[in-house]
């Protein structure tokens, strides 16, 4: 299974969802009328990097070998310098830049080394796409778990991989919208007929870096509460109703900021209606 040729069907996603909770207008823009960004994030491209090690180390652990620590480190900085060295698009966040997000990378890789917990998981997959359906939805939701591990009893354990500037609440976890999906994908996917848990590795980028991991599960109800939830998020998409949500966190490092403004000022609509 091919995420690329996944993307080329019709489709949700875990990413595409919360968009359009978040704000329909930032749906349309990002997704509906492919609108390039006015920039692009530090943390988007930190994080992407901050992947890219992790599944090289559990691609290692998959085969026997646990990466040094130096190696992690190495690896962070043939990948940031490869992701963001020289480029002029990445807006830094007030007191960052490329050398300082550098040294925070390998902290961060430090911090998650010497807590991850030493355990006998068996690696069964890494950065796996899935694809599932749900009823009376005329599109597929696709995605890629980060990790995919069987403990000694033969629960599946599917696993996120998170880098933030805070830790999470209990209840941010357990309420979490894409571990939820992860949950339904697993099921659809081979793993129905097994106990599965579900975890964040939260890489937390405060002053002294830590890192955390949250366990939680999901019932029946969660499952079903969610498909009502992305039926009425497609029913919305697909009538073309895209409400603004510009009291929201987010506002304030939005890469469609000026077309927001444009809009609400009515430039858009005069555009389309041209």
């Amino acid at each position: 299974m091919d995420i690329m040729e996944l993307k080329k069907e019709p489709h949700l996603s875990a990413s595409s969802i919360n968009d359009y909770i978040d704000c329909g207008l930032l749906h349309k823009f990002g997704r509906i009328d492919r609108v390039p960004p006015e920039f692009i994030a530090d943390a988007l491209e930190f994080g992407a990097t901050i992947h890219r090690v992790l599944a090289e180390f559990y691609q290692e652990r998959m085969v026997g070998n646990k990466l040094p620590l130096k190696e992690l480190h190495g690896l962070f900085e043939k990948y940031w310098r490869y992701a963001a060295e020289g480029r002029d698009d990445i807006q830094y966040k007030k007191g960052k830049n490329f050398e300082i997000l550098l040294m925070e990378g390998k902290d961060l890789l430090t911090a998650y080394y010497h807590k991850l917990p030493e355990d006998n998981f068996k690696v069964l997959a890494i950065e796996q796409p899935f694809r599932f359906t749900i009823e009376n939805l005329p599109v597929s939701i696709i995605g890629i778990v980060d990790l995919i591990e069987e403990d000694e009893s033969g629960t599946i354990i599917i696993t996120d991989f998170k880098t933030s500037s805070r830790a999470y609440s209990l209840d941010e976890v357990d309420k979490n919208l894409q571990l939820t999906i992860y949950a339904m994908a697993m099921k659809a996917n081979g793993y129905g007929d097994r106990e599965i848990l579900l975890r964040f590795d939260c890489l937390i980028k405060t002053k002294t870096p830590k890192f955390e991991q949250y366990y939680t599960t999901r019932s029946e109800m969660d499952e079903m509460r969610l498909a009502k939830k992305i039926q009425a998020v497609w029913d919305g998409i697909s009538k073309g109703v895209f409400i603004p949500n510009d009291g929201h966190w987010k506002c304030k490092g939005c890469a469609y900021k000026n077309h927001c403004d444009e809009w609400f000022k009515g430039g858009q609509d005069d555009e389309e209606s041209d």
